[in-house]
């Protein structure tokens, strides 16, 4: 919940900066968007063992303008909650991403719809139940937009996030007791998301 209440705060303070930053154009877009995530493994306080954190929903939404005729500059805001039982005391424990990218997206025209592609830069904050972390994070993605008018359109979207973590992190220690930990040094997921864009 926690995360949740600072992505909206943040969520809120992008839309209106980048409101004023493109009041003048007509091309504002609006989209949010649901999905699945599908995360890396995390390794089990023993240090040889993984632990699998769930597969969960993911939502966020996206504000975009167009940057020309065929691309678009865009920041993202997408949030994930995971769980996850530990061996050490076989309670269930949280951890939930919220990314925040700002991306340019390349549009490819064909007859009907609209193939995508996007590069984008940014941070991810982890927030579990021991702590918080934010730390850089990429992403690319690869979608596609069905549009129903000049206002409104249906977007799919593939997408991975690749965040670099610190390899000595205290995510999910307590003092000196960890009851899981995070080894590699990047940490990756990818989403499947379905939203509805509409463009003022």
């Amino acid at each position: 919940m926690h995360s949740f209440k600072r992505s909206i705060c943040v969520l809120f303070n992008i839309c209106i900066f980048t409101y004023s930053l493109t009041a003048s154009s007509a091309d504002l877009e609006l989209t949010p968007f649901v999905g699945k995530i599908f995360s890396s493994d995390i390794t089990n306080y023993d240090g040889e063992s993984s632990l699998s954190l769930n597969d969960s929903a993911n939502y966020g939404i996206a504000v975009a303008w167009q940057d020309s005729p065929n691309g678009q500059g865009q920041i993202l805001i997408n949030h994930a909650s995971h769980d996850f039982d530990s061996a050490l005391d076989t309670q269930n424990y949280s951890l939930d991403v919220v990314y925040a990218h700002f991306n340019g997206i390349a549009q490819f025209r064909q007859q009907g719809y609209v193939t995508t592609v996007s590069l984008g830069l940014g941070g991810a904050y982890f927030d579990t139940d021991f702590g918080e972390e934010l730390y850089p994070s990429l992403t690319i993605a690869f979608g596609t937009r069905y549009e129903f008018s000049d206002n409104l359109a249906f977007v799919t979207e593939v997408r991975g996030y690749a965040s670099v973590v610190e390899e000595d992190n205290d995510l999910f220690c307590d003092n000196d007791i960890c009851v899981a930990q995070i080894d590699d040094a990047l940490w990756i997921e990818t989403t499947i998301s379905v939203g509805l864009a509409y463009r003022f």
